[in-house]
């Protein structure tokens, strides 16, 4: 395949939407074990980033989440695998495609586990093999119109046209925003992610006009963005911190350190 000029220039123009964003720091980052013993196959990890185009990202759909991965568990274990860790996270990356990743990749971000609610198991293992079967997925990155969107994280345009500056183009690399491949692998087994725009008397509806036509707009599996998956009906929110027994009473608090008051007093006393 002939590498052209606008080849070139894609990669490098998805290498630097990559680069990092000094600064980050996680408030409640989780280590990889205790994010191994919660997570389920099926369950999707929502990562706070720290590069260029995640500024961009949480700019346009107003959320702290701007990645979305798939736990596939032991999908990818190898027969022979030792005390190594092993790729259990399935993701779609600007300028990489499809690839497996381990749980350490984001131990020291802020993370949080949407974990989709009475998914069947026969529906689960559909939903970790189309991700797996994917493993390799390439974009075209010659719409470079497409990625030259995310270099203005803060466009100066209004709420509601900010989620379709994302669709925009329509291109490879919209499609290849890592929640994308996400939606389409629930939708293979009609799993809901958004709820169903309706009126009917007694149903869960979207309270405004503008609301219903978002929800309707972005339908299509390349129009979603980690943000939907937190705010789904349909997915339980998990915190590993709270699944095995959480106690306050067991913190163990440093000394407290309260000034005396005596010591801020200054002058002759009040005769008040």
């Amino acid at each position: 395949m002939t590498d052209t000029l606008l080849d070139r220039l894609g990669r490098f123009l998805a290498r630097r939407l990559h680069s990092v964003n000094p600064g980050y720091e996680p408030y409640t980052p989780s280590d990889p074990e205790t994010l191994s013993r919660t997570l389920r196959p099926g369950d999707i990890l929502l990562v706070e980033g720290n590069q260029k185009i995640s500024a961009a990202i949480k700019y346009l759909t107003q959320s702290t989440w701007s990645h979305a991965a798939l736990y596939v568990g032991d999908a990818l274990k190898p027969d022979a695998a030792g005390e190594e860790p092993f790729p259990q996270l399935v993701e779609v990356n600007l300028g990489e495609g499809c690839v497996a990743v381990p749980l350490s990749k984001y131990s020291r971000f802020n993370t949080r586990i949407c974990r989709p609610v009475g998914l069947t198991p026969e529906d689960r293992d559909a939903i970790v093999a189309y991700m797996v079967e994917r493993l390799g997925v390439r974009y075209d990155l010659k719409n470079i119109f497409d990625m030259l969107r995310y270099f203005i994280p803060t466009p100066p345009v209004p709420v509601r046209w900010r989620r379709r500056m994302i669709a925009f183009g329509s291109g490879d690399p919209t499609r290849a925003i890592c929640s994308s491949m996400i939606a389409q692998a629930l939708q293979s087994v009609q799993y809901p992610i958004l709820p169903e725009v309706t009126l009917a008397p007694g149903r869960q509806r979207a309270d405004s006009d503008y609301s219903r036509r978002e929800i309707l707009h972005i339908r299509h599996h390349s129009l979603f963005a980690p943000r939907d998956f937190d705010l789904s009906p349909y997915f339980r929110i998990v915190k590993p911190t709270l699944e095995y027994g959480f106690d306050y009473k067991r913190l163990e608090w440093g000394p407290a350190k309260h000034p005396d008051p005596s010591t801020h007093l200054e002058g002759p006393a009040s005769t008040e």
